[in-house]
């Protein structure tokens, strides 16, 4: 049975970049295909997170889950990119990545992250949040679902 936690939310700082990188790696924490290698999955997050805790890019920002009793210790993160709209132009969100940390999984934290990040989005206007998933992380893939995410177009691969 699945236990759940209080957990409050912040900005993440520049003090969490260490943490923070340790956590990125686990976006490969799957069945990643084969002509894969694990941190081709999360190496531009690495560069997108250090960019935004330097300040260097306005449009994009991190929130962070933490235990209130341990708020130094974090459960979790999502990094969000505000961008327009693929078809309609229309102001959009981007989640860039969403991890938990493992520690944490079966807490009920990639829930409420989640929760947490489409009331960010909305309060800087965005009427959409998009993402990548690979078809093959399925523990990813049934919160997204869960969600009411629309898989609504297929990226196809041809290896040559």
């Amino acid at each position: 049975m699945n236990q759940t936690i209080e957990i409050t939310f912040r900005p993440a700082e520049p003090e969490d970049a260490a943490t923070l990188a340790h956590m990125l790696p686990q976006l490969a924490d799957f069945d990643i295909p084969s002509n894969r290698q694990p941190e081709q999955l999360w190496a531009s997050d690495l560069e997108l997170m250090t960019a935004i805790l330097a300040g260097k890019k306005p449009d994009s920002f991190i929130e962070v889950a933490i235990d209130p009793k341990q708020p130094q210790t974090v459960l979790g993160l999502a990094m969000i990119t505000l961008r327009e709209e693929l078809f309609s132009h229309e102001p959009s969100a981007h989640l860039e990545a969403l991890v938990v940390n493992a520690e944490a999984r079966g807490l009920g934290i990639g829930r409420k992250l989640l929760t947490h990040t489409e009331q960010c989005v909305r309060a800087h206007g965005a009427r959409t949040l998009t993402l990548h998933v690979f078809s093959d992380n399925h523990r990813a893939r049934s919160l997204y679902d869960a969600f009411d995410f629309d898989s609504e177009l297929i990226r196809a691969v041809k290896w040559l």
